[in-house]
């Protein structure tokens, strides 16, 4: 059985700009800094995932007022839940990820969707069809199932998916990328969480945007664009990084 998602590699320049953002991460995670302060390091991904995250979702903050603890909105503190929460969701993603999509909801989208909503995805037969099929691939990625193929582009494929689904009532983004970040972490690309990789996409918003709905109509231009957006995030994500750590080495 070949893994359904080889023949995406297949798209023109989609292997290499992905090799080459998986170099950039890759030489970031070797920073000096990370053996002293890991646990500091990643505290500090943590926040600023979280809050380029809420400003995708329209509700963008200063970082240095969140870091202070005077922003109450709940879209923010949500999108801090779930970057807390990613350690310990990494087994349950490879195990059963619609349970661990529902848990992430609910982190992300209290206080901002009613109650009967958290944790339960649209409840269109369409949308229940495709999360299966996208868990299928959760699943099988981490079985081998069929081979395996770059963590960089199963991760932009649920990232990309669960946009266009809009599966989610509220902060449907914030559980998107969050899901992201799961598979790579799940996949041992970054087993520490220390990719933010939603401030690449905050970098370059309108491309993340334009791109997220070019990945959505299935053409081979749309998911090249979605792609190399993608790869160009987690680049800026691995910078985002070395910044961080040369800032706490001094």
């Amino acid at each position: 059985m070949t893994n359904p998602l080889a023949p995406l590699l297949e798209l023109a320049d989609v292997p290499a700009v992905l090799d080459n953002a998986r170099r950039a991460a890759d030489a970031a995670m070797r920073h000096r800094a990370l053996r002293r302060s890991g646990g500091q390091v990643a505290v500090e991904v943590g926040l600023r995932s979280a809050v380029a995250s809420a400003a995708l979702e329209g509700h963008g903050y200063d970082l240095e007022q969140v870091r202070a603890g005077l922003v109450t909105d709940p879209t923010l503190q949500g999108a801090l839940r779930v970057s807390t929460a990613l350690d310990g969701l990494t087994a349950a993603w490879v195990r059963s990820p619609r349970q661990a999509l529902a848990r992430l909801h609910v982190l992300a989208a209290r206080g901002v969707v009613d109650e009967a909503e958290l944790g339960r995805p649209v409840g269109e037969p369409a949308v229940a069809a495709r999360l299966d099929a996208l868990a299928g691939v959760v699943v099988g990625q981490a079985e081998g199932q069929g081979g395996s193929v770059p963590a960089l582009l199963q991760a932009a494929v649920v990232h990309g998916e669960l946009l266009a689904l809009r599966a989610f009532a509220g902060p449907n983004g914030v559980v998107a990328r969050a899901a992201a970040r799961l598979t790579l972490m799940a996949a041992g690309l970054d087993p520490r969480g220390l990719l933010a990789v939603e401030v690449g996409h905050q970098a370059r918003e309108p491309e993340y945007v334009g791109s997220a709905g070019a990945f959505a109509t299935g053409t081979p231009d749309g998911l090249r664009s979605w792609f190399r957006h993608y790869a160009a995030a987690v680049e800026v994500a691995a910078a985002e990084l070395s910044d961080i750590c040369s800032g706490i080495s001094g």
